[in-house]
């Protein structure tokens, strides 16, 4: 704690990893607070995963029973509205509503004059009267003012915010750490609007547990620090889980904008009799079909029918080019300079988006307009212009309407580099933590994410040794052409029965993906299995399967239950995980790649990894490393206490000291920690079990006589 305080103190980021169950939420907070309470500034403390939030709020409320501290759980509005209106819309009624309390304040205060002057005027003050009339035709304009608004939409839970004591609720909320659905039903039921409320009290507050968007994405992270009260130079952050902010800024800083988008603009511009919108429905109709033209020529035969619900990736990049859509684009395109041109329909945009936000306070529209010329005219400049900057690269996708069974397309600038959304983050912060389980090798986040000179510090098990055991399955490599090998399959399956015979309790089991847990749930004949399955709640799931003492769950790494969930004690002994589990190299990871070869020279290096060369930094930076933490981050559902205890299983050739010697670039076991690769027992596949029995045995594990190998 010492070290982050004195961290702090100097303005710098900090890398954090600590095992699990090391208390990394503690150790970082608690200096932060005290840090922040010695110098004015507020701690920001946020996740992607809910269940760290409930986590938090946990943490902060036992805090706040020693020393007080105002902390705050911040929500956005879409969960937390009470009337279901959009962002827009919102925003417009928020306007009217205050609007409607101003005039209805200036109409009170002029009536109190007037009725002050009409007592002075009595009392033979011959200056009242005169004054008094000149008040009257006020009241009156205002009045009309007043009347102007029966015909406005408002909302009534921010009304009661503006005109209704909220000392109450202010005294509730800090009375201790509410949830947002605390606050929402509180809220509710006295008729207030909880989130206008949450803005209102988050201001100079000493903890706001939030969101990851809520700094990540730029335009709020603006209205956040706003409603803060502080600038970001007086905001400590403390990320959690942060080896998930590198995609989560490439989420962040993705565009996009659908077929559907320009054809509702060029609508919007057939409508508009404003001497600019002719040239804006040149270039934006031009764009339109370039982009039609571009996913039609990407197609290959039959390609098209198996378009379904979800967007398709389409391959339009070039190495030596432009992208065929701006190819298709510039080609196509007739009239004066298209760039001049967007600019005039982005003005025209905000314009038009200016009326519509009008036309719904004043009550001549029943709900707040988009203005789709805006969006489109804004994205297709960025196209133009950015699309083949470094590190951005430019998608077509298509899917099919459910309604019309129709195909239709949207273009993308996907961000690669994510240090183009944090860097500028990190730099306006005073300081962050970034803290994790899974977060070395240091300077591999230092470099993704734009950190500069970061102080690093690494917390490996604390927990007693002898408790827990680490077994590299020397079986077959489990490469995607060998998955529907039978003999491969038997033996991972003999593998997986006999971890969960010999497992003195619940056995949990990851695999590269979801159609291989089915596979394997179909194929292992012992325990109660349950699978885990996309699109389902996995939360029940995981309750039923801890209850349950004698079961198998198959899932998949890239899930919910692969980090951020909690398997405590009995509620899983032994984890098992399946093959090394690369993510799909699409188009997009083959981009990602290529950008941070191209971003990143690195040369050699010295890390807890293997040495990373040149044209190698991309494989390694953008798959290699994310696909060990992501195997680490299971390892680590197990052993997270000091009185617990538990098995980790890696079923592949590759995680092996022989694969380090034979195979090159192939093997991964040199991509672990130093500490974490001295722990790894080699085994064949058929002495697992005896390896399983000595050590629960030797931790007393088994509740009567052990299983017979």
């Amino acid at each position: 704690m010492g070290r982050i305080h004195d961290a702090l103190a100097d303005g710098s980021d900090i890398l954090f990893e600590g095992a699990t169950g090391t208390g990394k939420t503690l150790a970082s907070l608690a200096p932060a607070l005290e840090y922040a309470r010695e110098t004015s500034k507020t701690v920001v403390i946020t996740t992607n995963v809910h269940q760290q939030m409930r986590q938090f709020r946990r943490d902060a409320s036992a805090i706040t029973d020693e020393e007080p501290i105002r902390a705050v759980v911040f929500r956005g509005k879409a969960s937390m509205c009470h009337i279901d209106v959009g962002y827009e819309e919102c925003q417009a009624l928020r306007d009217t509503t205050r609007d409607l309390v101003e005039t209805e304040e200036e109409l009170a205060d002029l009536e109190r004059q007037q009725r002050n002057l009409l007592s002075d005027s009595q009392g033979g003050d011959s200056g009242a009267a005169e004054a008094r009339s000149a008040v009257m035709d006020e009241l009156d304009a205002v009045e009309d003012d007043l009347a102007e608004f029966e015909d406005r939409a408002t909302c009534d839970h921010y009304y009661r915010n503006l005109t209704a004591d909220t000392d109450d609720f202010f005294a509730w909320l800090y009375d201790d750490v509410r949830t947002p659905d605390e606050i929402y039903e509180r809220a509710h039921g006295e008729g207030f609007c909880g989130y206008e409320l949450l803005k209102e009290g988050i201001e100079n507050v000493d903890l706001v547990v939030c969101n990851y968007h809520h700094l990540l994405d730029p335009m709020i992270r603006q209205q956040f620090f706003r409603w803060l009260g502080r600038d970001p130079e007086d905001v400590i952050a403390i990320f959690d889980e942060a080896h998930n902010v590198e995609d989560a800024a490439r989420d962040h800083a993705r565009r996009t904008v659908t077929e559907n988008t320009l054809e509702s603009a060029l609508d919007e511009l057939t409508e508009s009799d404003d001497a600019r919108s002719e040239p804006a429905y040149n270039v934006l109709g031009t764009f339109l079909e370039a982009l039609r033209e571009a996913y039609d020529e990407a197609f290959s035969f039959g390609e098209r029918e198996q378009v379904g619900e979800n967007w398709y990736d389409l391959a339009i990049a070039n190495d030596d080019r432009r992208d065929d859509l701006t190819l298709t684009f510039l080609q196509n395109y007739t009239g004066p300079g298209f760039s001049e041109e967007l600019d005039h329909a982005v003005e025209l945009g905000r314009e038009l988006d200016q009326e519509y936000e009008e036309a719904y306070k004043n009550g001549d529209a029943t709900v707040r307009q988009e203005c789709q010329t805006l969006q489109a005219a804004a994205f297709v400049r960025s196209w133009l212009e950015e699309g083949d900057e470094m590190g951005t690269y430019p998608v077509v996708s298509t899917r099919r309407d459910e309604d019309t069974d129709d195909v239709y397309g949207r273009a993308e600038l996907y961000t690669c580099i994510p240090e183009q959304v944090t860097r500028g983050l990190f730099d306006e912060l005073h300081a962050s933590v970034l803290m994790s389980a899974t977060l070395r090798p240091f300077e591999v986040t230092e470099d993704v994410l734009g950190l500069d000179d970061p102080e690093t510090m690494a917390y490996g098990a604390q927990f007693p040794e002898e408790r827990r055991r680490t077994y590299a399955v020397d079986g077959p490599e489990l490469f995607a052409s060998k998955r529907d090998d039978r003999h491969v399959q038997e033996t991972i399956t003999e593998v997986i029965e006999d971890a969960a015979h010999f497992t003195p309790g619940n056995t949990l089991v990851f695999f590269p993906s979801y159609s291989e847990a089915q596979r394997y749930h179909e194929r292992v004949m012992v325990g109660n299995r349950y699978l885990d399955e996309p699109g389902t709640p996995a939360n029940d799931l995981r309750e039923e399967f801890a209850a349950d003492g004698d079961g198998i769950l198959f899932t998949s790494l890239w899930g919910t239950l692969g980090e951020g969930v909690s398997f405590d004690g009995d509620d899983a002994r032994t984890v098992v995980v399946v093959g090394v589990p690369y993510p799909h190299l699409d188009d997009r990871m083959e981009a990602v790649q290529e950008a941070y070869d191209a971003a990143f020279d690195v040369g050699e290096k010295e890390g807890s990894g293997p040495t990373v060369q040149g044209e190698d930094a991309g494989w390694h930076y953008a798959v290699e490393i994310p696909t060990i933490r992501k195997t680490r981050q299971a390892m680590g559902r197990v052993v997270r206490s000091p009185e617990d205890f538990g098995a980790r299983i890696l079923v592949d050739g590759r995680y092996t000291e022989r694969a380090e010697i034979e195979m090159g670039q192939y093997a991964v076991r040199g991509a672990f920690p130093a500490e974490e690769r001295a722990e790894m027992i080699d085994v064949q596949p058929e002495k697992l079990k005896f390896g399983l029995l000595n050590f629960y045995q030797d931790v007393d594990a088994y509740d009567g006589d052990p299983p017979t190998p």
